[in-house]
């Protein structure tokens, strides 16, 4: 198995981590707002472990690609970390932190997922490939922020920073989880149209394509047909 695969299996790897980690299983847990020993090492540990996943998610791709060793393989395993890392992130999350994440937005994210994955799979068998737009990576870069935010607002509702400071510097946690996980449901909503609009787009162009080369071969095949010759009479 070479490196980017390798970096792929360790993304895998980090669903049952995160999992067990926001589970009450995890030895670390503690109530909304504990402080000392339990307050809050759950939640930075399962951010931290999210985050160094999703970073893996560009990485793989771009030593494939520069070290060449793009394989079937990983064509396969990428797209299925992506889609279990996401599932698993937002159904913890709709019973970690319920006020934040309501069942609706998962079953929506998750849905999007598969519906994206399934357009890539019927692209592929007809011979193209639908590349990820600005609006796709954009939902990623909210998707990493609003599951993060998620996470945090568990525990924390803001954050004062120096409070020495004229009063001190208040960072909204759970006002930062809301409105994330809002604008990824719609920038969500809006990738999913772009891609069935391009996908819509390449397959209209596709069977275009095929219907001009059957008619060509059949009006070639027309032409050089013989001409049929009608039987000479016996008199």
């Amino acid at each position: 198995m070479n490196l980017p695969n390798s970096i792929t299996m360790s993304r895998v790897a980090c669903v049952p981590l995160l999992i067990w980690i926001l589970s009450p299983a995890f030895p670390w847990t503690g109530g909304h707002g504990a402080v000392g020993l339990r307050g809050g090492e759950q939640e930075v540990i399962a951010s931290v472990v999210f985050i160094l996943a999703s970073i893996t998610d560009g990485l793989d791709g771009y030593l494939a690609r520069k070290r060449n060793q793009i394989t079937t393989m990983g064509m396969l395993l990428d797209p299925l970390a992506d889609k279990l890392m996401v599932s698993a992130a937002f159904i913890i999350l709709v019973a970690y932190n319920p006020s934040v994440v309501p069942p609706w937005i998962a079953v929506l994210v998750i849905g999007r997922e598969f519906l994206v994955s399934g357009l890539r799979s019927i692209a592929a068998t007809e011979g193209f490939t639908i590349q990820a737009s600005e609006i796709g990576k954009l939902k990623t870069v909210i998707q990493i922020v609003s599951v993060v935010a998620a996470i945090l607002a568990h525990r924390w509702d803001y954050w004062l920073w120096f409070p020495s400071w004229g009063g001190g510097f208040v960072i909204g946690v759970r006002f930062i989880a809301i409105t994330a996980i809002y604008w990824m449901v719609i920038v969500s909503i809006i990738s999913a149209i772009d891609y069935f609009v391009g996908f819509w787009k390449k397959i209209d162009h596709a069977s275009d394509t095929r219907r001009k080369r059957r008619s060509f071969v059949l009006n070639r095949k027309a032409k050089q047909a013989p001409p049929s010759e009608n039987p000479s009479r016996i008199s």
